[in-house]
């Protein structure tokens, strides 16, 4: 003998749903704070802290020598050149919201939205 759902069943999947819908926007909402600066480490020290809002090209220079490129277009910083064999970092989308992250394991280096100067120097005690 098969039961149906009857209208309680079905009222509480709704309100489940609705819960979990309510939990989800509320996370993304937290989540989506843009940053306005970008942190590049190299092998862990910091190498510069650099404007979202100002278009620049940083060349990332390691031993002496342009290892990658980033860019900074639109509010966005992108990796755009690395000499690394698997290229990953290249491929990663753009970063512009808080503590997104591009990383490039083989030379090291880790670029990372923040939000302001303040935090970036509170990140670095705390590491």
């Amino acid at each position: 003998m098969e039961k149906k759902a009857g209208k309680k069943e079905i009222i509480l999947l709704i309100i489940i749903f609705i819960v979990i819908l309510a939990i989800w926007l509320g996370y993304r909402m937290m989540k989506s704070d843009s940053g306005n600066l970008v942190r590049i480490t190299v092998d862990g020290e910091e190498y510069g802290v650099y404007d979202l809002d100002e278009e620049q090209e940083i060349p990332i220079e390691i031993d002496g020598g342009v290892t990658n490129t980033l860019v900074i277009r639109n509010g966005e910083a992108d990796m755009i050149e690395a000499d690394c064999p698997d290229q990953i970092c290249v491929n990663m989308d753009a970063i512009s919201v808080e503590n997104e992250t591009i990383v490039c394991l083989p030379n090291r280096i880790v670029v990372e939205v923040i939000s302001s100067e303040e935090e970036a120097d509170f990140d670095t005690i705390a590491q």
